[in-house]
């Protein structure tokens, strides 16, 4: 089926139903008109989801059918559980679910840049890749250091950052080849660094200055990698379910992660802004960065390893996918 096609034909009702969303009040020919798009929507959904799994627009429709529903219950005690249910089950849930990619895609990226930062810090005129004498110079005794000026707009412009890696990896992991190159290109970055400080005899200003935020930082984009590899590897493998119901599955768990991440990362963000560039002492800004770490391990083990033991995938239910809609009983 051609999704495009689809979506040119259908996507008027779509905006329709997001502007009926919107309103604050409907009179009664509008709240059936409500229903009636809310229907046809769940429809249009359920036929993406079997024939033409794209996890962007699924997701969107996914969301779009949630506010409706929350629109046509009118219960604001629905929506806070709902915000309940999201951080204390489906995040986790989702974050537990590629766990062990996740621990995969940390095992591969350590040993690239360990690697990468060994050849740079023995290897004959390695260095020489990374610069003029005096720039590496520069870089090793000035640049490095600087560059983690603490402050608001420090910590804005690193979640930025880190958020589109994030999503390149998580928006292009079906494709298996992008995110293997993007996390490529940042071990062999953060291993070179590292194996140039190293060659000057300043290791040590490295690690304390990446050790804080980038414990946390790091694992995001393994959680991002790990995430979009799944997805790949669904389309590649999907078991015994049809691979578009499996795309459509993962589809939307992995933009579960997605979201997920995006409060990580600004965490993360806020350790880099705040405590990295920070006059504490370096045995403490390390120490916040473990606990920021430890943190994220705990939720999703424990909340996740829970959420899991109940049944949950990081997906999102029947009703939230389209697949239930509302009747008249």
């Amino acid at each position: 089926m051609d999704v495009d096609a689809y979506r040119a034909v259908h996507e008027s009702d779509w905006q329709r139903l997001s502007v009926l969303v919107r309103r604050r009040r409907l009179d009664g020919t509008e709240a059936d008109e409500l229903v009636r798009l809310y229907q046809s929507t769940a429809t249009d959904l359920s036929v993406l989801r079997t024939r033409a799994p794209d996890p962007v627009l699924i997701s969107e429709l996914s969301v779009l059918l949630a506010r409706s529903r929350s629109k046509l219950t009118g219960s604001s005690d629905s929506s806070w559980r709902d915000v309940v249910r999201l951080f204390g089950v489906t995040i986790p849930a989702a974050f537990y679910r590629v766990r062990w990619w996740t621990v995969g895609v940390m095992v591969v990226f350590l040993a690239v840049a360990v690697t990468a930062g060994w050849w740079m810090a023995t290897a004959p005129g390695a260095v020489e890749v990374m610069g003029t004498a005096s720039q590496r110079e520069d870089y090793v005794q000035n640049a490095f250091a600087a560059y983690y000026d603490p402050g608001t707009d420090f910590a804005v412009t690193v979640w930025t950052n880190n958020a589109w890696i994030a999503a390149q990896l998580v928006g292009l992991g079906i494709t298996g080849v992008w995110p293997v190159f993007v996390l490529a290109t940042n071990a062999v970055s953060v291993g070179a660094a590292g194996g140039l400080m190293a060659s000057e005899g300043e290791l040590d200003v490295f690690l304390a200055l990446i050790l804080p935020h980038g414990l946390m930082e790091l694992t995001a984009v393994f959680v991002a990698g790990g995430a979009g590899l799944r997805l790949f590897w669904t389309a590649v493998a999907p078991g015994p379910r049809t691979r578009g119901r499996a795309l459509a599955e993962e589809g939307r768990a992995t933009m579960i992660v997605a979201l997920g991440l995006v409060f990580v990362l600004g965490i993360s963000g806020l350790v880099e802004g705040f405590v990295t560039g920070s006059d504490l002492a370096w045995w403490l800004k390390i120490v916040i960065g473990a606990v920021v770490l430890a943190a994220y391990w705990v939720y999703t083990l424990v909340l996740g390893g829970r959420a899991a033991a109940a049944g949950e995938t990081g997906d999102l239910s029947a009703e939230e996918a389209g697949e239930l809609a509302p009747t008249a009983g």
